[in-house]
This record gives structure tokens, sequence and C-alpha cells, in this order.
């Protein structure tokens, strides 16, 4: 496997919780967003390094937290300071805006394409160890395959999705 697989592998393994810890920091999922993915492609950068990295998964999550305190920062230095900063328009709020949902609709449509173009068992170990929680074990023991097996049926499905919710076609 190339250093770029085993980067976006990472990447895809944890992308939910690097949002939750970029989004503790930050305060803002759109923005908790955009430094998670900022963080990936310097993660990615190092990719042919990614061997000399003694902590792969900690180098991402330190990449995240010092860009997410950089970002918290130089919002905090532009927000003025008036006794009205406590309007409406100031309170966080988790609902999505309309760009939002229609972009996170179009990477769902393609999320569910891409799943649909696996082959059965790698569909099955998919949805049963990404979108049903289910162990490797419990995988591994509905396809009558070992527990590496199931493991790499995974990995290949999020590969595949990876690549196609990043435009590549295989």
């Amino acid at each position: 496997m190339s250093p770029s697989d085993t980067s976006l592998t990472l990447y895809m393994e944890h992308r939910g919780d690097l949002l939750k810890y970029a989004s503790r920091i930050v305060r803002d999922e759109a923005a908790a967003e955009d430094v998670v993915q900022e963080a990936y492609l310097r993660f990615s950068a190092r990719s042919g390094q990614i061997g000399e990295i003694n902590q792969p998964l900690g180098y991402l999550y330190r990449i995240v937290r010092n860009l997410a305190l950089d970002w918290a920062s130089r919002a905090s230095a532009q927000a003025p300071i008036t006794a009205s900063s406590t309007t409406i328009e100031s309170v966080p709020h988790d609902a999505p805006s309309a760009e939002q949902v229609l972009y996170y609709r179009d990477e769902l449509r393609i999320l569910g394409e891409a799943v649909a173009e696996l082959p059965e068992r790698t569909r099955i170990a998919f949805r049963m160890y990404k979108l049903e929680g289910r162990s490797l074990q419990e995988v591994a023991a509905r396809l009558n395959v070992s527990v590496v097996r199931a493991h790499q049926l995974v990995k290949e499905a999020a590969l595949h999705a990876a690549r196609r919710l990043c435009g590549d076609e295989d």
C-alpha cells in the first residue's frame, strides 16, 4: 500500500473524531470542517515521509489542534468587542445553512453510489462495520472470512468511497 493510501485510510477512519475535536476548539462546525480538511492536506503532503512518523494519528491530531487554535485566535482577534456583541446573530447554532444541506446531500448521494458499486461481500462488510457499528469479528463471522480479510474488505470500501468523494474515478 502506498503512503498516500495509508494517510487517506487513517484520515477516513478518524475523520468524524477529528471533526468533533476541532469543533470543540473552534466552536463552529463549518470552520471545524475547514480545519480538518486543511489538516489532511498538510498530513498527506508528508505522505512520502509517513514511515518516519512514529505516531501518525497523534501527528494528525496535532495538526488539527494547531490549525484549530490558530483559527480560534484569529476569529477572536477579528471579533469586535461591543456591548451589543450578544445579538442573536452572534449566538452559535447547530442548524446547517441551505448551502451545507445541499453539499452534504450531494456527498451522501455520491457515497451511496460508491457503496452500491462495491461487490456484495465488501458492501456487507462496510455496512456492518461502519454503519451498524459491528466489530470486525462479527463481520468476519457473518461473511465466513478471517478478521484480517474482513478488515481488508472494510478498508477497500472506505478507500473506494473516499476516492469517489474526492472526485477520483477508479
